[in-house]
């Protein structure tokens, strides 16, 4: 049935509309009911075995938790699978600094730990941590000469530019032009670590993102070499690209030439 009507303008959009609603509501109505009445019947079970002298309980600090009572772990398997890779990467050629355009900075700081690190995004950082460096700037023209970084990294920020998503001006070939710049400032022989979606074509979600094929990516770091792919489909992560499974994500370990 979803592939029928998937077919019409009209189910797509509707479609396409209630995702990005429900990213700003988590819960659904019938679910806040039955999840309330375990929470306060939690709440009158931690009252009834008894008070804990060391904390105050009361009734005026309420602060209701109602979705994390899950049978299992909650992952975004795109994030778990592209970060995990890319560290470990990083880790095991252990360069003597790292330099990370758009990616999460929750990830980037992790690396930071292990390997001095500069970020470099459009939207500074409000935290420090030692080891961790914070540049201002566009991947369409970072601050660094050409054939100037032994390590780079820019994991799901290509198929962003030039959507206009955050901010940036609207741009048809922004994502060409950012990994124009990526190739620029990599030297001979340094590596890039890179991400982007994945699909059977190269499609516009607009304004999520690009997604690109894997011809297209290799046409595009035609200037480099490529040491390892991976793909993440659903909940697996393989080192095939496979058109017929649609959208995914791939990861590209990229040696300047």
């Amino acid at each position: 049935m979803r592939k029928k009507l998937a077919k019409y303008t009209f189910f797509r959009i509707l479609y396409s509309t209630s995702l990005a609603f429900k990213q700003y509501i988590k819960l659904r109505f019938g679910r806040l009911i039955k999840n309330s009445f375990w929470y306060f019947g939690d709440y009158r079970r931690l009252k009834k075995a008894g008070a804990n002298p060391a904390f105050t309980l009361s009734n005026r600090f309420l602060q209701p938790c109602l979705i994390d009572k899950t049978e299992t772990t909650p992952l975004e398997p795109t994030y778990f699978f592209q970060d995990s890779w890319a560290a470990g990467k990083i880790f095991s050629n252990k360069p003597d600094h790292h330099y990370d355009v758009g990616s999460a900075a929750k990830t980037v700081g992790i690396i930071s730990q292990f390997v001095p690190t500069t970020m470099i995004d459009i939207r500074p950082i409000e935290l420090s941590l030692p080891n961790l460096d914070f540049i201002k700037g566009s991947i369409l023209e970072m601050p660094f000469d050409d054939n100037s970084l032994e390590s780079l990294s820019s994991l799901c920020v290509v198929e962003h530019i030039g959507l206009g998503r955050y901010g940036d001006p609207i741009d048809p070939y922004g994502s060409e032009k950012a990994i124009m710049e990526l190739i620029r400032v990599v030297k001979p022989g340094g590596n890039l670590y890179f991400s982007v979606p994945i699909d059977s074509k190269c499609i516009v979600y607009f304004n999520a993102h690009r997604a690109f094929t894997r011809d297209y990516v290799m046409k595009l770091f035609a200037q480099m070499k490529l040491i390892e792919e991976k793909y993440h489909y659903g909940k697996e992560l393989i080192d095939k690209y496979v058109p017929e499974k649609g959208f995914g994500t791939g990861l590209y370990h990229f040696q300047k030439i």
